[in-house]
């Protein structure tokens, strides 16, 4: 799919004013005076693959069919060969389908889930990690002017996380021009958005950047290295099991990025120091609502 890489908006960008994602609510501000504030909305979505319940999800409720195709297709229960016949949402039992020419069955897949460290849903499967060891993802290379024009674009467009805070977002970008935001209460969520947007689409990942509020956590990256994007940047922190398997499976691995700073622990190779880090504009210490959570 030719995408324009001259203009510089979004091909989805979050929708913060949306009455079905954030609700308002009145209470008392540290004086005891009655404030109206806005708070994200949690809704469940039950995600099935043909006639399999998968799991329910708590999401607020944009974009279910690309939540259901990416969540599939980052558990590894979505081959690349996999025709998809249908995915169907229903929205008043909050449900989608995605049906598939191949029979399936992940009974078994289903009893080694494991908890992850994530927000929201946050569940990852025991055999994840199976298939990494090949893994080889592309040798793009990252100019830095890149990462400074991406951070501020993405930091100062109108998002839920601006609004209402309690929310993560992630951002596929090519080159300095930032194409799909999406937003959700879990980090893991936004980021199989994105990957349901590009098995949708047909979109090529070799040549993206994926950039996340949330912490650079061990699913974080292993979710960006099977979708074959070359690298993840975020203005938050790491961890130490992110950053060995992001050096494991050679993912370019950026976070901390803040104003005229970040750090790369992973993949420095690919970078190009191009950027003039004095004609970068420093980023104030506090940004958007507070309570807002970048991690």
């Amino acid at each position: 799919m030719a995408h324009d890489q001259n203009t510089t908006s979004y091909l989805i960008e979050p929708k913060p004013h949306t009455s079905r994602l954030t609700r308002v609510i009145l209470g008392q501000d540290h004086l005891g005076q009655e404030t109206e504030i806005s708070v994200v909305e949690e809704r469940p979505l039950t995600i099935f693959l043909n006639s399999q319940e998968i799991v329910t999800a708590m999401t607020i409720g944009d974009y279910p069919e690309y939540l259901a195709l990416g969540f599939l297709k980052n558990q590894g229960m979505l081959r690349a060969e996999d025709e998809i016949k249908g995915v169907d949402y229903d929205d008043d039992i909050e449900t989608v389908v995605v049906r598939t020419s191949r029979a399936t069955n992940y009974e078994e897949k289903l009893q080694k889930k494991t908890r992850t460290s994530g927000c929201a849903v946050g569940t990852v499967f025991g055999d994840m990690m199976e298939g990494l060891e090949d893994l080889s993802l592309p040798p793009a290379k990252v100019k830095t002017s890149w990462l400074y024009e991406l951070a501020h674009k993405i930091n100062t467009t109108p998002s839920i996380y601006l609004t209402a805070g309690a929310i993560h977002g992630t951002v596929l970008c090519h080159e300095n021009r930032p194409l799909v935001y999406m937003e959700d209460v879990g980090r893991h969520n936004a980021v199989d958005k994105v990957a349901g947007w590009m098995l949708s689409e047909a979109v090529p990942a070799s040549d993206k950047i994926l950039y996340t509020t949330g912490r650079l956590t061990s699913e974080m990256v292993i979710k960006t290295a099977q979708m074959g994007i070359p690298v993840l940047a975020s203005r938050s922190g790491f961890t130490a099991w992110g950053v060995e398997i992001a050096r494991q499976v050679g993912l370019t691995l950026i976070g901390r990025m803040r104003g005229q700073r970040f750090m790369c622990l992973s993949g420095h190779d690919r970078l190009e120091y191009d950027a003039d880090v004095n004609a970068v504009t420093s980023e104030p210490k506090k940004s958007g609502r507070k309570g807002a959570q970048d991690d």
